[in-house]
């Protein structure tokens, strides 16, 4: 049997990559949605390759053993193990990253210039990604979240100052995640990784553009616990 492992290990990468990409929206835990036709594709081709494989070792077998009559090894069986990775993320796709991964961020951002945002939407509350929102508070030189009724949504993280809502934004995928969040006032702090929607209004701190402004804060009115989205990343 040694002589299918890489079939098996091609066969299982393959249909692992199809159960997140094609049968379910898990992917949305790694990678942005315009990469899944990619990963569709990628899994239907690893899935076709080791089926290939597994017939070529079948009959490479038959030949060896009507033309050997003592076949030797075909590679030791601690390759196998190299099926694991692939076997757990069919069976046992890893989460989204959480408040872990939000708090091993520096504290440094990339630096932007304080200026003018477009006018926000009539109405409240005004729901904003928890990017929006930070950028806005932080560089908005008119202040447009001034009197303004905020909805926001993303994972509870805790520090030493206090408690936050947070959501990892990305590019393209997991690996360059980087952090919002804003600090809550006036309510009761539920668990680390807890997805929450706040309502309230920006509470303004420091000078614009200062790392006194960051992180901005919120005064709440109420904290709604939800369950986590399909696609746990903000877009940047």
């Amino acid at each position: 049997m040694r002589r299918y492992g890489p079939a098996v290990l091609l066969l299982l990468t393959g249909a692992a990559i199809l159960r997140i990409s094609l049968f379910s929206t898990l992917y949305l835990r790694y990678v942005q949605a315009g990469l899944r036709p990619y990963l569709v594709v990628s899994g239907a081709v690893l899935v076709v390759l080791g089926a290939v494989s597994a017939l070529t070792a079948r009959r490479a077998g038959g030949e060896e053993h009507e033309h050997d009559e003592h076949p030797g090894h075909h590679g030791p069986g601690v390759a196998w193990l190299l099926a694991l990775p692939a076997l757990a993320l069919l069976l046992f796709p890893p989460p989204a990253l959480g408040s872990y991964s939000a708090e091993r961020e520096a504290a440094a951002r990339a630096a932007q210039g304080v200026g003018t945002f477009p006018e926000l939407p009539a109405g409240d509350p005004v729901t904003l990604t928890l990017g929006e929102f930070g950028s806005r508070a932080v560089y908005d030189s008119e202040r447009s979240l001034t009197g303004r009724t905020v909805r926001l949504t993303g994972f509870v993280t805790h520090d030493a100052e206090g408690w936050y809502v947070t959501r990892l934004a990305v590019s393209c995928c997991a690996a360059d995640a980087a952090t919002a969040k804003a600090e809550i006032r006036g309510a009761d702090a539920p668990p680390d990784d807890t997805w929450i929607t706040v309502t309230g209004t920006w509470h303004p701190e420091g000078e614009l553009g200062s790392e006194a402004a960051w992180p901005p804060a919120v005064d709440v009115t109420s904290v709604e616990r939800i369950a986590e989205p399909a696609d746990p990343y903000e877009k940047r």
